[in-house]
């Protein structure tokens, strides 16, 4: 007897509807084909344990399963369920009616029971797109797919409910969850208030939110650099529906999604360590998986300690940072994972850490401060639009017990700022910010006016900044006319934005 179930295959961040096919015959053979990989082979013995531990006979005859598409590898084991209910369907142990319907996905214990996947979010869009009337999944995953609309998702325990479904019984209703809201407040562990001192700073952050600008932090061991940049994400804009969605793929993809949530509602804040490999930082392996950038997608990438990362590894980041979108090619397949972050990078402006600093001396023999920040690359540098210098916060400031702004006053000026630009950039395809404009954008949103030119000029003559820092210096103060709501760019909005420019000034170092 033939049966047929359905499942899904993961392919990047999207899935393909994957047809199992079961034929029972006579014999006593087992035949798994359909380009499946060692822990769908593997299949096999679960099922027969799962089966016999809940009174189910696994038939001793000859068993044909084919997995189509079968140009399409098969990974991991959440193809159990399907298999093991088209085992029993095609043994006539239970009805077939519904199967047409659902889509089954899950992974079977030795007792029965259902563990949960991954990747679940994309296979119930791929399911809704299909015209599927709902999913069958390990009750851990119920509300991971319960946010896509159109679509029953039954979550269930073991392979006896999943039979006592597919029999008809009725006591089982779908999962339902609360609409999604773009809301932020009190779910960051982190909050702007926290920091004391450092006004400059976190004015330069609030920049850099407003326009989804770039930003590299410069300064000493202990200047407080890592622990203002994780509190970047708080004071950005919450994510729409439309970014929870792809962000909270890419993370259930990659099995990071905590069970029993449905969507990411915190935008990513993800942190790598300088020995990471480009694999690691970009995406791949033979079958690939997204990288840290992908990972970061709508939120922050924090590269601490960038001179230490190896130059070949962070080269990689400069086409995913131009077209927000990593392309991994293999033989069979090239796959793409969005990449839209914003870069945090901190680093010392020494080997020693102490270059500039107001108490300590630097030891650092000369010219090696040049070579330390020659490890990053002229081009990378060219993609980072503010360069920010961290002083330590004196004691008297630390000893404060008053507190700055909190990040819900900043937040609010950041989205006002974000609403212009939305506006400004709704006719212009694939531009949403400031930081993402191109020369000829810079050219008609960033008129200057004769005091503001001439400013420019001395600046660009009298601190010796490099060619590069021109358009990035216009980028920046268009957002803080933004964040002033002020409709062309005026000479405090200029002069604030030159001095986000350290790097470049060809005296740095030497």
């Amino acid at each position: 007897m033939l049966v047929k179930t359905f499942g899904s295959a993961l392919n990047g961040i999207e899935a393909i509807t994957v047809t199992i096919e079961v034929n029972i015959d006579r014999g006593v053979q087992f035949f798994l084909v359909g380009l499946p990989d060692s822990a769908v082979k593997e299949s096999q013995q679960r099922i027969e344990a799962a089966l016999s531990n809940n009174g189910l006979k696994y038939p001793k005859r000859k068993i044909t399963i084919n997995m189509a598409p079968a140009d399409i590898r098969k990974e991991g084991s959440s193809y159990d369920l399907p298999i093991a209910i088209a085992i029993l369907a095609a043994s006539e142990q239970i009805s077939a009616d519904l199967l047409d319907k659902y889509i089954i996905m899950g992974e079977l214990s030795l007792d029965g029971s259902l563990n949960p996947i991954k990747g679940v979010l994309p296979i119930a869009i791929r399911a809704m797109q299909d015209g599927f009337k709902g999913l069958i999944l390990p009750a851990a995953n119920a509300k991971e797919a319960a946010v896509v609309e159109d679509i029953e998702v039954y979550g269930l325990n073991d392979i006896k409910e999943v039979i006592s479904f597919l029999n008809g019984a009725s006591d089982f209703v779908p999962v339902e969850i609360s609409k999604y809201e773009e809301e932020v407040d009190d779910i960051y562990a982190f909050d702007f208030a926290d920091v004391r001192g450092q006004e400059n700073i976190k004015r330069a952050l609030e920049v850099s939110a407003a326009g989804s600008h770039n930003v590299i932090l410069i300064g000493s061991p202990g200047s407080g650099k890592t622990m203002l940049a994780k509190r970047l994400p708080t004071i950005m804009p919450p994510m729409t529906l439309k970014e929870a969605l792809e962000t909270t793929k890419i993370h259930s993809v990659v099995g990071l999604l905590g069970h029993g949530l449905s969507l990411l509602k915190t935008r990513p804040f993800r942190s790598p360590h300088h020995t990471t490999s480009y694999v690691g930082l970009v995406g791949g392996g033979t079958y690939p998986q997204p990288g840290e950038i992908s990972l970061a997608h709508n939120g922050v990438l924090f590269l601490d300690e960038l001179p230490e990362f190896k130059r070949s590894v962070l080269e990689v980041l400069r086409q995913p940072m131009e077209d927000r979108v990593v392309t991994i090619a293999r033989a069979r397949q090239t796959i793409e994972f969005p990449s839209n972050f914003m870069l945090v990078a901190a680093m010392n402006p020494c080997p020693c850490g102490y270059y500039n600093h107001p108490t300590q001396e630097c030891t650092c023999q000369p010219g090696s401060v040049e070579k330390y920040l020659n490890k990053i690359s002229g081009p990378l540098l060219d993609r980072i639009d503010l360069h920010v210098e961290v002083v330590p916060v004196p004691f008297e400031e630390l000893s404060k017990h008053n507190t700055g702004e909190n990040s819900k006053t900043v937040r609010e000026r950041v989205i006002k700022a974000r609403k212009i630009q939305t506006e400004r950039f709704a006719d212009v395809p694939n531009v949403h910010s400031n930081a993402q404009m191109t020369t000829k954008l810079i050219q008609r949103y960033c008129h200057l006016d004769e005091k503001c030119s001439l400013l420019l000029k001395n600046a660009m003559e009298k601190l010796d900044l490099s060619a590069r820092a021109y358009d990035r210096i216009l980028k920046v103060a268009r957002t803080i006319a933004d964040l002033d709501a002020s409709e062309n760019i005026q000479t405090q909005h200029l002069a604030e934005a030159i001095q986000y420019r350290s790097l470049d000034r060809e005296n740095w170092g030497k």
